[in-house]
């Protein structure tokens, strides 16, 4: 017999670092999921990736407390910095973009870097192609005031 889905929940977590503290920790929790359970399965499928990466992570958790899990690629947006090489800056000393994109540029990345971030987030865009995904890829890029050469 088919499992009863209950729901599904969207957390990100960084590649490597889930552990029961909060945020995940609570999230799990009053939904019934086992919090141990889970940090293992997704730190095992995330220790291939760059580690403290954000990873977009869709969980459907089920009536008898078993849960699934589908890890996308990191946002664009983190991938744009890492190429763009920008500095934690700000309150929680994380890199930024442009407080004033179309206005004032940050930073500047090749058409290759994009090519490159493109083909990575391949598999989670809704491009047909290469072309396509470096055009969401370039949009992303002129939303965060980072130039493309």
């Amino acid at each position: 017999m088919a499992k009863k889905l209950v729901g599904t929940m969207k957390l990100q977590i960084p590649a490597g670092k889930a552990n029961p503290s909060p945020p995940v920790g609570p999230a799990l929790g009053q939904r019934g999921i086992n919090i141990m359970e889970f940090c293992k399965a997704f730190n095992a499928k995330t220790q291939e990736m760059e580690e403290g990466a954000p990873c977009p992570t869709v969980i459907q958790y089920y009536q008898d407390k078993s849960f699934t899990m589908e890890i996308k690629t990191p946002p664009a947006s983190y991938y744009l910095k890492k190429a763009a090489g920008l500095k934690p800056q700000g309150k929680r000393n994380r890199p930024r973009g442009s407080e004033a994109p179309g206005r004032e540029t940050v930073a500047s990345v090749s058409v290759k870097q994009v090519r490159e971030i493109a083909e990575a987030k391949m598999k989670d865009l809704s491009a047909n192609d290469v072309e396509q995904a470096m055009k969401i890829i370039l949009g992303s890029a002129k939303s965060m005031g980072i130039e493309v050469k």
